[in-house]
């Protein structure tokens, strides 16, 4: 308990020593930064769903530079195939012996942080292609199937806003991302200094903090973090709460809701709220912490009624609704 204890409170300084690096390059974006962060840390993957222009691109590159990590990007869009991510066989000619014979070409999945850069934006076939590597960690082509490198994780961007050209994400691949977080608008004054930065001629280096041993180890140290058997449960009723059929969910819920979460969702409040709190220094889990995260674990999993989009209310609304309706019981700190 005493290296664990030490291993949170390097991790809690390293943060603020990323964040800060981060800094040099990203302006505000604090609580995007930390959800993907958390999302990384958990083994999960991250849906960024934000207007063009806020730096999401640039958010990803840089954590990929922070984390010492191999990064890829792949620009989605109507015409990519499924080989374009995951790769392909090749026919090769031997030109000594003049033998031909099939060789895998490895795709841009084989790294530790992918891109899939409006995810949305190419057709079902072509995002089915994330699912194994997302779930299973490696790559099935023909008879062959591969590891992925260790780390992995799918961090994919979404424009909310455009709607003509793109393919709804199925709820299947939808419930793979652990994390959907919502990037907003900047601040006035963070708006300045983004145009003062971009339009300077200095540029900003991101030194590594991490790299793949460092996170690995990190990962390790979230699961170990412990959780009372009461915030579990907090996190199991606020999961099956969301659904309209069950017997105590709310009013509210049964008007607005169509579809709730499913069980990968309390499984991700748990590990989401972990991450929550070794990040802040503590070695314990709290309702707190599940209340924290409930929304980027949510909000992409709980579909709203056509009666609930036509009157404007979004599943965070129904979200935030629910959390003050279901009140956990207070914590005693330790």
């Amino acid at each position: 308990m005493s290296d664990d204890r030490e291993a949170v409170a390097r991790l809690h300084q390293s943060y603020r020593e990323m964040k800060a690096e981060l800094a040099k390059v990203i302006v505000g974006q604090e609580d995007v930064v930390e959800q993907v962060l958390m999302a990384m840390f958990c083994e999960g993957h991250a849906l960024l769903v934000g207007v063009p222009g806020l730096a999401k691109t640039l958010l990803v590159s840089s954590i990929s530079e922070a984390l010492d990590l191999a990064y890829r990007r792949v620009q989605f869009t109507p015409d990519l195939m499924p080989a374009d991510i995951t790769g392909t066989d090749v026919l090769e000619v031997d030109p000594e012996t003049g033998h031909r014979g099939f060789r895998f070409v490895h795709g841009p999945i084989f790294s530790n942080l992918l891109l899939a850069d409006e995810i949305n934006r190419t057709p079902p076939k072509t995002q089915a292609a994330l699912l194994e590597a997302m779930q299973e960690r490696h790559v099935t082509v023909g008879e062959n199937t591969f590891p992925l490198p260790a780390p992995f994780f799918v961090l994919a961007t979404q424009n909310p806003i455009e709607q003509e050209g793109t393919y709804p994400l199925p709820e299947a691949q939808l419930d793979r991302f652990l994390f959907s977080i919502n990037v907003q608008y900047p601040s006035e004054e963070e708006e300045r200094e983004i145009i003062r930065r971009v339009t300077s001629p200095r540029t900003a280096a991101i030194s590594p903090m991490m790299n793949g041993a460092d996170i690995a180890a990190l990962q390790e140290l979230v699961k170990r973090v412990p959780v009372a058997d009461h915030v579990i449960d907090y996190a199991a009723q606020l999961t099956r709460r969301t659904r309209p059929d069950h017997e105590q969910a709310p009013s509210f819920i049964r008007e607005m809701v169509s579809w709730g979460a499913g069980p990968r969702a309390g499984i991700a409040l748990i590990s989401a709220a972990k991450a929550h709190a070794v990040l802040r220094g503590r070695i314990h889990a709290t309702t707190g912490d599940v209340t924290a995260v409930a929304l980027p674990v949510l909000r992409h999993r709980v579909l709203t009624t056509f009666n609930a989009e036509a009157a404007g209310i979004t599943s965070d609304e129904v979200i935030q609704n629910l959390l003050k309706e279901l009140k956990p019981r207070e914590e005693i700190s330790i």
